[in-house]
């Protein structure tokens, strides 16, 4: 599926110059359905947007990017996720949350809700293959710092595009790609039939919509955007999985 629908009913393309060598192939996949959630905002997030403010001089943030909490309005985001698990929980069977604190902390605050309206608990499996993007020696620097400290690896990233770049000791988006590729299949012979919802970061939902447009798909030119807390939904039928929603953000207003 080239194309999906947001929350607002705006189609977004995923491949703006098509696929001259014609349609992907379709990739088998006996799930039952499939939602990704990117976590809600992290305090990386909120210092990130500050630094963007003051330009160059923004410092590092402090410790381990795994280890990065939800921000106050993070936590509001997730408890507006848990209002809709309260609505969808009996139609899913299957959580997999990526390990990071912010993700893992996503899940808690949902199911805290959830299980406050009566919803049943899901099971739960964390997965390391659902973190977020590595990125090296800029790990937890600021965007917007980037291009001041080293002007010919930012000139680098430019040239390359952000789906190939790979900063020092990092990944790229496509190593994040082949690391969700091996999960996917994984999911889809553990669990055939059950309705899944990963709970994760951008990176990770991006590289989930790449993989599920099966062989064949052009790398994206432009990354599409995957906000805060937003949700995205692929439907299946047994054989295959379908691209419904993408980054769907109605549930918060």
């Amino acid at each position: 599926m080239t194309e999906a629908v947001r929350g607002s009913g705006e189609t977004v393309p995923w491949c703006p110059e098509g696929r001259p060598d014609g349609a992907p192939l379709v990739v088998p996949n006996a799930l039952g359905g499939l939602w990704a959630v990117r976590h809600g905002q992290s305090t990386a997030n909120v210092a990130f947007a500050k630094a963007e403010r003051a330009g160059a001089g923004a410092p590092r943030v402090a410790g381990r990017d795994c280890d990065v909490p939800l921000s106050d309005h993070g936590r509001a985001q997730a408890r507006a996720l848990g209002r809709w698990l309260s609505g969808y929980g009996g139609e899913l069977d299957l959580v997999v949350c990526s390990p990071y604190v912010r993700a893992r902390q996503t899940w808690q605050v949902m199911a805290g809700h959830a299980a406050g309206e009566g919803v049943a608990p899901l099971p739960l499996l964390v997965d390391e293959r659902l973190r977020d993007r590595e990125m090296g020696v800029f790990e937890l620097h600021p965007p917007a710092a980037l291009a001041a400290r080293d002007p010919e690896e930012a000139a680098r990233r430019e040239r390359l595009g952000e789906w190939f770049y790979r900063p020092p000791g990092g990944e790229s988006l496509a190593d994040v790609a082949l690391r969700v590729r091996g999960f996917l299949a994984e999911l889809e012979r553990a669990a055939p039939g059950r309705r899944v919802l990963l709970v994760a970061h951008d990176a990770v939902v991006v590289a989930v919509r790449f993989v599920l447009a099966g062989p064949g798909t052009a790398a994206p030119e432009s990354v599409p955007p995957v906000p805060h807390a937003s949700l995205s939904h692929w439907w299946g039928d047994g054989r295959r999985l379908g691209l419904r929603l993408w980054g769907d953000t109605s549930h918060l207003g």
